[in-house]
């Protein structure tokens, strides 16, 4: 059972930013999960939102703002004045600091950036250490496509066996659906197809322990400590 630090540990730290990174790993989770888009002038920064507004002290689009005004901004104190001067990451320092310490689930945003953040793992020599997702399915298949060796998963809500089907004929490996859609017979199904199953969406301990239950092979949490507790694995 993996346990994912949903853009680092977003309950206990600022979303997708070192700070939570640094708590993630302490916590001693199994992979951090975080999301990539690019700036205006083609930066590829950790950022989940499309705008800037809810966790950063700047607003706008994200695409349409370079990245001298992003690297100045504020990403902490939103949360607490603890992570004040917090910055927004980008994405290959980040993997230069973290990505021999920990695997990574690179989740892409925009469409079109997605072989650029291949190419940056793969210069890294950090291929098998990252899974690239997205909920847009041209993304992940282009991905997969041009790139085989690549884990790739596909993020969505359709759970019907023809949204299953062509993740499977595409040769992806992993299926990602909502924790609030997944079952033990469903994932048991889809683990016999040769998919990983992960779960997403992850709101509360209840969901957690469902989705447990269920047999999922990894999920993506904020409150990564109460999962490791519930797996015996807590640090200290």
């Amino acid at each position: 059972m993996q346990v994912i630090g949903h853009r680092g540990a977003a309950a206990l730290t600022p979303e997708n930013t070192w700070p939570g990174f640094d708590l993630a790993l302490a916590l001693g989770v199994d992979a951090i999960e975080t999301d990539v888009q690019a700036t205006s002038d083609g930066e590829l920064v950790l950022l989940h939102d499309e705008r800037l507004d809810r966790t950063t002290d700047g607003s706008g689009l994200v695409r349409q703002t370079p990245w001298s005004v992003i690297h100045e901004l504020d990403a902490g104190s939103w949360f607490s004045e603890e992570y004040r001067g917090a910055k927004v990451p980008l994405l290959v320092p980040t993997l230069e600091h973290y990505g021999r310490r920990v695997p990574f689930a690179l989740e892409i945003k925009q469409p079109g950036i997605e072989l650029r953040v291949v190419d940056h793992v793969l210069a890294l020599g950090l291929l098998v250490r990252i899974t690239f997702t997205s909920f847009d399915w041209e993304v992940a298949r282009h991905i997969k496509s041009a790139h085989p060796a690549a884990r790739v998963g596909f993020l969505t809500s359709d759970v019907s066996p023809q949204s299953v089907q062509r993740v499977v004929e595409a040769g992806l490996d992993q299926f990602c659906p909502p924790a609030s859609q997944v079952s033990a017979t469903q994932v048991s199904a889809w683990k016999a197809l040769g998919l990983e199953v992960r779960a997403w969406g992850v709101r509360d301990t209840e969901l957690m322990m469902s989705a447990l239950k269920a047999g999922v092979d990894g999920m993506t949490v904020d409150f990564p400590h109460l999962l490791l507790q519930a797996l015996g694995r807590a640090q200290g």
